[in-house]
């Protein structure tokens, strides 16, 4: 006789999806059903099969009820999986509900006060209430009136009595401007593409002082190995900062400024923005505010020549104007000497100069130059960008490019002073190229 197996099936939760199957359960009836016959080959009797034949119907009877609880289970199950997710996007679109019923009630109310407040104190007997069309083009005409952007403040122009450079001007780039009603006075190739070099500084300072408030100007930074690297290796001015020196933010304009320091304009960068790459980005958020971003672009805080960072002789004399409308950046312009604070490394601070306003102020003309900042690489040529005053008040600004040394870049700024200050009420004075090669600037 066979052995009978069918009491050691057992269902549990790994085969019980298995049990839920129909077909597989007959196929596990039939198995259950066969037998081994043994060598002996004996019949069954009829009493043994019928008790076999109600074994298994026991057997099948408790295999079908447990599967009908695990069918039922899983059926529970699902619900409830399906009542959470309806639930939690029903909690969801009724929050958003709340949310968006809330916003728009809030401003509604508000800006129903308001018109009720507008109207109490506007309702007279000869007033009536304007349309909302109406109020939009009230307020842009007085925003237009009383308010201009800085790109529409600082837009030189031409007039019939602009002239250019005389034969005797040297440097190929060049932009004379009266700095209080920006009418250009004479210009060479003033719109043409140039390198700004160290003039770039200008800019740097400018956006420098517009982020820095009066407290972080007493504020130190420390000057890491990653700054003198970064100028070594480019072979940059410096006002010379050790490593590890605790500089005053303030002493960094200076720095900045007087010796054209790249640690000085590196020390600003990080300070301010945190690398050099964010801060020129700021950089040229300010040409585009400015209105000069289709011309201008600067890859660089310091004047490095790179093919991409250019701009025009206009540019940065409206640069040079928008600088002098900043108290800090018109003070540091127009520092001749300097010494920074006392530090561990300089006991008694770094002595900082301006040549350029120290040599160019030694003329016999009565020119004033009052604030300047060169420049020089080899593709840009010895350039300056300077502000003067006239006896008679007047103030001018001037910026000249790719001069053929930093003494005739003096030189050419000193006869387009001249020549425009001449018909001044009280000057009355021209001045030659020779008279005016009286010193020069080293060159960056």
């Amino acid at each position: 006789m066979g052995t009978d197996n069918r009491d050691k099936v057992h269902i549990n939760s790994k085969n019980r999806n298995r049990y839920a199957d129909e077909s597989f359960l007959k196929d596990e009836i039939a198995s259950i059903m066969r037998y081994e016959a043994d060598d002996d080959d004996d019949e069954i009797d009829e009493e043994e099969l019928r008790l076999e034949e109600e074994h298994f119907r026991e057997y099948q009877a408790r295999i079908t009820k447990r599967i009908n609880e695990m069918k039922a289970e899983h059926e529970k199950k699902v619900f409830r999986h399906n009542m959470i997710k309806a639930g939690t996007a029903i909690v969801a679109v009724t929050a958003a509900g709340v949310f968006a019923f809330s916003y728009l009630g809030s401003h509604f109310f508000k800006a129903r006060s308001v018109d009720e407040a507008a109207a109490a104190e506007c309702s007279t007997a000869q007033t009536q209430i304007a349309t909302e069309e109406e109020k939009n083009e009230a307020a842009s005409n007085v925003a237009s009136t009383e308010c201009s952007t800085e790109e529409d403040k600082y837009v030189a122009i031409e007039t019939p009595s602009t002239k250019t450079f005389g034969d005797d001007i040297v440097s190929s780039y060049g932009i004379l401007m009266n700095a209080d009603s920006l009418e250009i006075v004479s210009e060479r190739n003033a719109y043409a593409k140039m390198y700004p070099a160290s003039m770039t500084k200008v800019l740097t300072l400018l956006v420098a002082a517009e982020n820095l408030t009066p407290e972080q100007l007493e504020d130190t930074f420390e000057i890491t190995i990653e700054i003198t690297d970064f100028s070594y290796s480019h072979d940059c001015s410096a006002a010379g900062f050790d490593v590890g020196e605790d500089v005053k933010v303030k002493d960094l304009l200076y720095a900045l400024i007087l010796p054209s320091g790249a640690d000085g304009a590196l020390g600003l960068a990080y300070y301010i923005a945190g690398s050099q790459e964010a801060f020129v980005d700021m950089m040229n958020d300010k040409l585009e505010n400015l209105g000069l971003s289709d011309t201008a672009h600067f890859t660089n805080c310091i004047g490095i020549y790179d093919d991409d960072h250019y701009c025009t002789a206009y540019d940065m004399a409206i640069i040079m104007r928008a600088a002098m409308d900043n108290e800090l950046c018109r003070e540091i312009l127009s520092t001749h000497y300097y010494v920074t604070g006392a530090t561990e490394e300089h006991p008694e601070g770094i002595e900082l100069s301006n040549w350029f306003l120290r040599r160019i102020e030694d003329n016999d003309e009565g020119i004033n130059v009052v604030c300047g900042k060169t420049g020089y690489v080899i593709q840009s040529g010895s350039c300056a960008v300077s502000y003067a005053e006239s006896e008679n008040g007047d103030s001018y600004i001037l910026c000249t490019g790719n001069s053929s040394s930093s003494w005739q870049c003096i030189g050419d700024q000193t006869i387009l002073y001249a020549d425009a200050m001449k018909n001044d009420k009280d000057t009355g004075y021209s001045v030659s190229a020779a008279e005016s090669n009286s010193g020069g600037i080293d060159e960056e």
